[in-house]
């Protein structure tokens, strides 16, 4: 069954409405649940409510947050996410960033105490609307072993930048430094499917092709993989943003970052305060005239698109393309949600008490 993105929005909505946010609050962390959903990472969409549910169960989620700015300059500040939904602080944060590069050219604000926020390349595309480029970092829940290891201590910890362009559409990268996202894993589970090889180890160490494995001790890999494929980069840029994103604010780092599920515990306290992001705006007239800028960057994707693709592949994609295109396609057509997570929305609903069913 597809359903429109306007009744997966109501729905989204009413069950934050349920756990205690404003009207307001749970818009806005709908908006970014069903722009997911749109672009087709459903990994970051509705299958989420049931971690964002239990965790509030648990006393874990702040959902009526007082969300201050704690250091601030005319360029940069620091944020309190006051342990809210993710997607609260991080809205707040970017707009602080826009808004400073407006006075200053850029803008900087890093933030601690905050949970998941769902897709990075949300905010980083806030920027757009404003001729800015959109930077967006975050770290995440330790399910991720360095090279070389079988310890627990990075997220997936992705990395979205969107630039605005002028008669080509922007070029937008949101991706995990890992070579598949937490809950992408989870779709698979859902689906009763095994994943691939070089994308999880177990507990050992060893290469496994059980999307599950994470319950039984096991550990995501770097991107890359292993070694001999690079999985050292990937542990670079995975570090790099736990660093922007937990060193600068003063959130939890590495295996100190609060897990984004119920069923693991809570870190010891002392090393940071919850979940860190990072964000930044960039006012292209404060390097280059913005429709020179925009023309250049048209040149650009159009000199990657043209490239000659390999036999029996499409055309070269620019980064944002397969998001955009799938963008129009499930507003026209409706989105599809995989039965096992439309079946726990609607056990969500009863226990909640929202009349509504998917």
């Amino acid at each position: 069954m597809l359903h429109s993105a306007e009744q997966l929005h109501t729905f989204t909505r009413l069950f934050f409405e349920k756990t205690g946010c404003s009207s307001d609050d749970a818009a806005t962390i709908a908006d970014v649940f069903i722009a997911a959903e749109l672009r087709g990472i459903g990994s970051h969409g509705l299958i989420r409510i049931s971690d964002h549910y239990k965790l509030w169960k648990a006393g874990r989620l702040n959902t009526s947050p007082q969300i201050k700015i704690t250091r601030d300059t005319p360029s940069t500040a620091v944020v309190d996410g006051d342990n809210a939904p993710g997607m609260l602080p991080a809205v707040f944060c970017m707009n602080i960033a826009i808004e400073k590069a407006k006075a200053c050219g850029t803008g900087w604000v890093s933030c601690n105490n905050s949970n998941h926020f769902g897709i990075a390349g949300y905010y980083a595309m806030m920027a757009l609307e404003h001729d800015m480029i959109g930077i967006c970092l975050t770290n995440a829940n330790p399910l991720v072993a360095p090279t070389f290891s079988v310890s627990r201590l990075l997220g997936t910890n992705p990395i979205a930048v969107a630039v605005p362009a002028g008669s080509q559409p922007p070029f937008v990268a949101d991706f995990a430094t890992t070579p598949i996202a937490r809950g992408k894993l989870e779709v698979f589970v859902k689906k009763g499917e095994e994943t691939l090889f070089g994308y999880v180890q177990n507990k050992d160490g060893e290469p496994t092709n059980d999307p599950d494995i994470l319950r039984k001790g096991g550990a995501m890999l770097p991107l890359g993989g292993d070694r001999e494929h690079g999985s050292h980069k990937g542990y670079c840029l995975g570090a790099v943003v736990d660093i922007f994103s937990a060193m600068l604010s003063g959130a939890g780092f590495g295996p100190f970052v609060p897990p984004s599920v119920a069923y693991l515990p809570l870190p010891p306290e002392g090393n940071g305060v919850g979940t860190g992001h990072f964000f930044g705006a960039m006012r292209i007239d404060a390097f280059r005239e913005k429709e020179e800028f925009k023309a250049a960057m048209d040149c650009w994707i159009e000199t990657f698109r043209n490239a000659k693709s390999t036999q029996g592949q499409p055309q070269v994609l620019i980064p944002g393309d397969i998001e955009r295109e799938h963008e129009l396609i499930s507003k026209e057509k409706g989105i599809q949600l995989i039965p096992a997570v439309i079946g726990e929305l609607n056990e969500i609903a009863g226990e909640t008490g929202i009349e509504m069913r998917l």
